[in-house]
């Protein structure tokens, strides 16, 4: 697990799944499993438009279903640290269908999708890469209920606040500002001593 902090700007707001906290000047960011795509503090997919689309067509083979379903059943999977939006399931089960992939098998708001004989086929070309893909969601899954994030986002909220409340006094001085930076860069040296 990764966590970095910066200046990004004068943003407020809390974090996403995708592993992003935000308060004042400063961002809180985290990556499981080592996947930030390479940079430090950059983020990644979890899955691009290909493993997703095999992701929704073996659960969909497992059992017909509709898109709320898989979106619950991914976050479940993932312990809440990965969702897909609604506006990237819907498209994908659309794409599928046109590839003939799923064909829907109820109307109305919640169209339920099965997968065909060429989507279970589909599958069976390319099982170890269906099986690798739930691997990676399963391990998501097992270091998010292995870490609770809450003590942390409490600890870094109080010193986010100890940091606004105190530089925004009058009698804030460069002196002080390097003390208060001294005091940060020698927790962070710490914790990764740990």
């Amino acid at each position: 697990m990764f966590f970095s902090y910066g200046n990004h700007g004068h943003e407020r707001g809390c974090g996403s799944r995708h592993g992003s906290w935000r308060r004042g000047p400063f961002e809180f960011r985290w990556e499981i499993g080592g996947h930030h795509g390479g940079g430090r503090g950059r983020r990644r997919r979890m899955f691009d438009g290909e493993e997703l689309r095999l992701v929704l067509l073996k659960l969909i083979a497992d059992q017909p279903r509709h898109g709320y379903d898989l979106i619950r059943d991914i976050e479940e999977r993932t312990g809440g640290a990965y969702a897909p939006s609604a506006g990237v399931i819907y498209p994908t089960l659309t794409m599928l269908d046109d590839m003939g992939l799923i064909e829907a098998v109820s109307e109305g708001s919640r169209k339920e999708y099965a997968a065909t004989e060429a989507g279970r086929e589909h599958l069976a070309e390319r099982a170890e890469e269906v099986d690798a893909l739930f691997e990676r969601l399963e391990a998501l899954g097992e270091e998010r209920s292995r870490v609770d994030r809450a003590p942390i986002r409490r600890a870094t909220a109080n010193l986010f606040s100890a940091l606004q409340h105190r530089m925004s006094r009058d009698d804030m001085t460069p002196d002080l500002l390097h003390k208060a930076v001294a005091i940060i860069d020698e927790a962070a040296q710490k914790i990764e001593r740990l």
